[in-house]
């Protein structure tokens, strides 16, 4: 509890978790990125931010710290799970986010295999 009587926020994002039936890895992950949002806000309340910070947060994991496409979309989940369940404020439309690019997968045997039917090699010869 707060010195006021009312929850602190994390603890609110908890119960709301909680509530909602969500897994615990779930709630660790959000918990831990609605932290790092704001601390790298300078411990502001996200009460007093908006748009813009969350699209420099979500950018500053592109640009700077070079996370993987499902990596910034987990952050960006948490933060909307805040706005929208904890605090209920509707957030406009993110679209000045660096977005992080999807690697390709890697091929596999089977689709390696696959592909080389199209062709008159054999993969295991390595010769064509």
């Amino acid at each position: 509890m707060h010195k006021e009587g009312k929850p602190r926020l994390l603890d609110r994002v908890r119960y709301r978790i909680r509530v909602k039936h969500y897994s615990v890895r779930t709630e660790q992950a959000y918990v831990d990125w609605i932290r790092r949002f704001i601390l790298f806000h300078g411990k502001r309340h996200p009460e007093q931010m908006g748009a813009e910070e969350i699209e420099n947060f979500l950018s500053h994991l592109t640009v700077d710290r070079n996370v993987a496409a499902s990596t910034q979309n987990q952050a960006l989940s948490a933060i909307i799970f805040l706005y929208r369940e904890v605090l209920n404020i509707d957030l406009p439309w993110l679209e000045n986010v660096a977005r992080a690019k999807k690697t390709p997968k890697a091929f596999s045997w089977s689709s390696a295999t696959k592909r080389s039917s199209r062709y008159s090699c054999t993969l295991k010869a390595h010769i064509c």
